[in-house]
């Protein structure tokens, strides 16, 4: 039974991911991808033109999952602190349970591709602090967060708290879990003085 374009596809980036989640950071090559796959290697451009275009579509899958997991928590929860916190963990819990799409959140994986897929990325960064912003925006008109915090500087610090978690898990081969000290972590992020008791 001939299999169709589209499960296809899905099976030639589910390989992708699964070669991305060695902890040896091998090179990813068609010719790996290819026999991963157990397929001729000139089967792989029937699907995807390039390597980048197969790196394009994980991205597009990671955006759409992070978004659409973003979205169900703004629309669900109402306190803006509580907001904030979930998407930390959702965040980390992506990575925590994706170690070869973390390697593309951080670009590690990306560093000899083309350049417009570390565009892409930077672009989920951005898209992802502005919702940050969004929800301690949220949280300081329900007046849960003093109305001295410098809400740039805050979400600029909790994107980079996030990245840096990834970042240590991919270094560490995957095994420094991005979660690990998340309960002793969040006392420093969400301080008594600028977000009261909710968070704590």
């Amino acid at each position: 039974m001939s299999v169709k374009s589209g499960e296809r596809k899905h099976q030639i980036l589910q390989a992708l991911a699964t070669l991305l989640e060695n902890p040896h950071r091998i090179k990813i090559t068609t010719a790996a991808l290819a026999a991963q796959l157990g397929m001729p290697e000139s089967s792989l451009y029937k699907h995807f033109s390039s390597k980048s275009k197969m790196f394009e579509a994980l991205i597009e899958f990671i955006e759409q999952t992070l978004f659409a997991l973003i979205n169900k928590i703004l629309q669900e929860e109402e306190c803006g602190e509580k907001q904030i916190e979930r998407i930390l963990v959702l965040l980390l819990g992506f990575s925590q349970r994706n170690p070869g799409m973390t390697r593309i959140l951080i670009g590690d994986v990306l560093v000899t591709e083309n350049e417009c897929l570390q565009l892409r990325i930077n672009r989920l960064h951005d898209r992802l602090e502005a919702t940050l912003k969004q929800a301690l925006r949220f949280a300081m008109t329900e007046q849960k967060i003093s109305a001295t915090l410098n809400v740039s500087a805050q979400a600029e610090l909790l994107m980079c708290y996030v990245v840096g978690n990834w970042f240590q898990f991919v270094k560490s081969g995957f095994k420094r879990d991005p979660l690990e000290n998340w309960t002793a972590q969040r006392l420093a992020l969400f301080p008594r003085e600028l977000y009261g008791e909710a968070v704590i």
